[in-house]
């Protein structure tokens, strides 16, 4: 089982809260493995309804009227008894029912049982996921595998991870093997990235070409996802997925709506480059006219760099499965574009909102990011 730090989130929430529990983020980032791993380990009475694969509980969700109603259906679901204060109740696939959070209220304020709801799209659905009621509902965001879980799962020790820690933190040089080590290994993850599928395909097999076709597979599904849920601006959004590896393999790397259309403008394409970050497919680099505290306060809602929220899928799809150059130091490859992906998706996945700054007389600042109140600047 590979190691994900939300395990943490999900123990404390576990032990300390009444509220239910929503799992976000996007697909095949390893939601419904890591739950269901921690109620397995930890021994938890529980059940699971996924709302994509049985019908009956989607129209459950769909029909009832309210949390009384809904327990008993979801209950008749069951092939085991329910414990009150005992039993956690999984729902997973959320996404599917018509109004999630009508449901989850009724269930989570009107019963005795703890709740896990998961899904993927939850914030096209939702609109806007973290304006949920904090009183009745936690909110966990998860991502791909950082570099550390990726370390992890090849198997760098504790003691070895500690130690690049204490280097960093005492500004002392890494040990020459070490650095080499850690260096061919952050190459290994550019290439592989951080879904857990290609993870754990590269550990069992150490085979690229098994791994391309997980990554392969996922990007098919991220473009069958545009289609089923997003009927009205489908075209618009698979041109817009399939143009991100092109545009930031540019010299500037941020999206140019011209490429789309010669004659485009940003409110024909708002509604489609929003799905894309609210399904958490997309992730947002947005330019800042002035680089100080706050930075929200001078973002330009028009001008951003747009990245997979995947690295190994960004190369892939750069490199069209050649991604064996990056390890070999092919001096000839625009290293840009997949540098700045992982490192977008090293800051998203430990909490940061992603803005750049770019001016004719001060150039570019690749990242720019908000912590105990002031700016940092990342090159």
């Amino acid at each position: 089982m590979l190691y994900r730090k939300i395990t943490k989130n999900i123990q404390e929430w576990y032990q300390n809260s009444s509220t239910g529990l929503l799992v976000d983020g996007a697909r095949q980032i390893g939601k419904t493995t890591i739950i269901k791993d921690f109620l397995v380990r930890n021994n938890i009475d529980f059940i699971e309804l996924n709302l994509l694969e049985n019908k009956l509980a989607l129209e459950a969700f769909n029909t009832a009227t309210n949390g009384k109603d809904l327990l008993f259906r979801l209950s008749s679901l069951s092939n085991k008894e329910l414990i009150e204060n005992k039993t956690v109740i999984f729902i997973d696939e959320i996404q599917e029912a018509d109004d999630a959070i009508t449901p989850i209220k009724f269930l989570v304020q009107n019963t005795k049982f703890k709740f896990i709801f998961s899904g993927s799209l939850l914030g096209v659905k939702m609109q806007d996921i973290q304006s949920v009621p904090v009183g009745y509902l936690t909110v966990l965001q998860m991502y791909p595998m950082d570099f550390k879980e990726f370390c992890k799962a090849v198997g760098v020790s504790d003691k070895t991870v500690s130690y690049l820690n204490e280097c960093f933190e005492s500004k002392k040089p890494v040990d020459e093997i070490i650095h080499k080590q850690m260096l061919n290994l952050f190459k290994t993850y550019i290439i592989v990235g951080g879904m857990p599928k290609a993870v754990s395909e590269f550990v069992k097999t150490n085979d690229m070409t098994k791994v391309n076709q997980v990554l392969e597979n996922i990007d098919f599904g991220y473009r069958q996802d545009i289609t089923k849920y997003q009927k009205d601006n489908k075209l618009l959004i698979q041109d817009i997925y399939n143009l991100i590896p092109s545009e930031l393999n540019a010299q500037n790397k941020r999206f140019i709506l011209q490429d789309l259309n010669e004659k485009a403008r940003f409110y024909q394409y708002e509604t489609s480059f929003t799905w894309l970050k609210n399904s958490g497919v997309g992730l947002f680099v947005h330019n800042v006219d002035n680089p100080i505290y706050p930075l929200l306060a001078s973002k330009e809602r028009t001008l951003f760099k747009l990245f997979l929220c995947d690295v190994g899928l960004l190369t892939y799809k750069l490199y069209n499965g050649n991604q064996i150059s990056i390890l070999n130091g092919d001096s000839t490859l625009n290293y840009g574009a997949v540098f700045e992906a992982v490192v977008a998706q090293e800051l998203k996945a430990h909490g940061f909102e992603l803005f750049y700054n770019s001016d004719k007389k001060r150039g570019e600042i690749d990242f720019l990011i908000e912590k105990d109140n002031a700016v940092i600047p990342l090159e």
